[in-house]
């Protein structure tokens, strides 16, 4: 394919020691030429003085490396320009590359023509843009197992194997005279059940990716007085919430942003749990049992020195985790409906740690970390929820015409997932997320 080249700032736009200047594009190498006087050896940093092309003037001295295509990250010539980070060298060199005819990336460029020129397929760019966003150590390790190819490799193995079972059904109904085996349309059926069952399993996964891309959101509940606002900020290692020894002040829901064993966590201290006339703390009791029916981990804070409030006792049953708190001015029980708590003072900290490993350990369950990649996005399941769609069809159809049109249409879902069929309209929103210079 032939592109403009085009030209971007692949570091950050601040005051630095080094800027990065990316190029790609079929008039890379022109440009460096321009620039510097020659090209120099692929993939091996040089020493070059840059002159703007039109009036000669030094520019910068600066580090320059050529790729020339395909190996590159686009698949096209490209080069780099690791320039002083000064702004006025910026300047200077966007001015001499836009003179060079160059025009400057829009986001997710780079990526895009990656993509196109046949470096990865969607699901692996979706992985580079994950990456690019990581927070946490577990979102980078998704993220590269993604980015590195392991939804593509999965995908690809059942692409090929729906390939195969298309083949199988088109020569059944074309060559059905010519002795081939009476099986074959039952083997089929069968492969197509058996995949349909692989790809239901691999959507099966409570959206796991999806929650350790975008962040767990954790509650903070209990009734009030019973240390929640206190714990929020112990965890969170700041003043986050405001504590007060009057109960029901707070009466709006109070978040936070944590990293929880390498899963990135929004840790909500809400309203306490009790009946008010207030009709302002009656709305903030409301959202906290809202927010504790929408969270993916509940946190139920009971006080070390009250009987357990009926309230909180409601919420507790299996995955919730029980707290409870002060236990510098009474020991914990042993046991709060049935559930061993962890005992905190979020005083004078102790606690504090055993917590966080709970938490942690909690929040690694629900995210599922581990070392398969898991889907990431909605469009995900949507094309493979199609395709496992489709792949049900195939032994219900009354024709044998009918299951190979079954098979078609599954594999065009998956031909979508990864980009190789029909992708015109999700390209600008896989690659509108991209940062400038990626």
């Amino acid at each position: 394919m032939t592109f403009d080249t085009i030209f971007a700032l692949a570091s950050g736009a601040g005051r630095a020691a080094v800027s990065l200047l990316r190029l790609s594009g079929q008039g890379s190498g022109a440009i460096l030429v321009k620039l510097t006087g020659g090209l120099p050896a692929p993939r091996m940093a040089r020493l070059r003085r840059l002159r703007h092309p039109t009036t000669g003037e030094v520019l910068d001295e600066a580090l320059v490396l050529w790729f020339p295509g395909p190996h590159s990250y686009t698949g096209e010539d490209a080069a780099e320009l690791h320039l002083h980070g000064g702004r006025a060298v910026r300047e200077g060199v966007t001015e001499a590359l836009l003179a060079c005819g160059a025009r400057p990336a829009e986001a997710g460029e780079f990526t895009r023509r990656a993509f196109l020129n046949g470096r990865m397929d969607l699901t692996a760019a979706e992985g580079i843009a994950d990456l690019i966003e990581a927070e946490t150590a577990a979102q980078r390790r998704q993220a590269l197992r993604q980015a590195n190819g392991a939804l593509a490799a999965r995908y690809a193995a059942w692409c090929e194997r729906l390939t195969r079972l298309l083949a199988h059904q088109e020569a059944a109904i074309e060559f059905a005279e010519d002795g081939l085996p009476n099986s074959l349309e039952a083997e089929v059926r069968a492969g197509a059940a058996a995949l349909a069952a692989e790809i239901r399993a691999h959507l099966d996964d409570n959206g796991r990716g999806e929650r350790l891309r975008e962040g767990l959101w954790a509650a903070i509940v209990g009734a009030p007085n019973a240390g929640k606002s206190s714990l929020l900020n112990a965890l969170a290692g700041r003043e986050a919430a405001i504590v007060s020894a009057r109960a029901g002040t707070t009466r709006d829901v109070v978040e936070v942003r944590l990293d929880l064993g390498g899963v990135p966590v929004w840790l909500a201290d809400t309203a306490g749990l009790r009946e008010t006339a207030d009709e302002v703390e009656a709305e903030g009791v409301r959202r906290a049992k809202r927010r504790a029916e929408e969270a993916d981990l509940v946190i139920a804070v009971f006080a070390a020195d009250q009987p357990p409030d009926a309230a909180t006792l409601a919420l507790v049953e299996p995955g919730v985790v029980v707290v409870a708190n002060k236990t510098d001015l009474m020991p914990a029980p042993r046991q709060i409906r049935g559930v061993a708590p962890v005992a905190v003072s979020a005083r004078d900290g102790s606690g504090l740690e055993q917590l966080q490993g709970v938490l942690a350990e909690a929040a690694g369950m629900r995210a599922g970390l581990s070392e398969e990649a898991g889907l990431t996005r909605p469009r995900h399941r949507a094309a493979l929820g199609e395709a496992a769609a489709w792949l049900g069809e195939v032994e219900q159809a009354p024709l044998p015409e009918l299951a190979a049109e079954a098979l078609r249409a599954s594999l065009r879902a998956l031909g979508r997932l990864t980009g190789r069929v029909g992708v015109e309209a999700v390209l600008d929103v896989v690659f509108g997320d991209f940062c400038i210079g990626k």
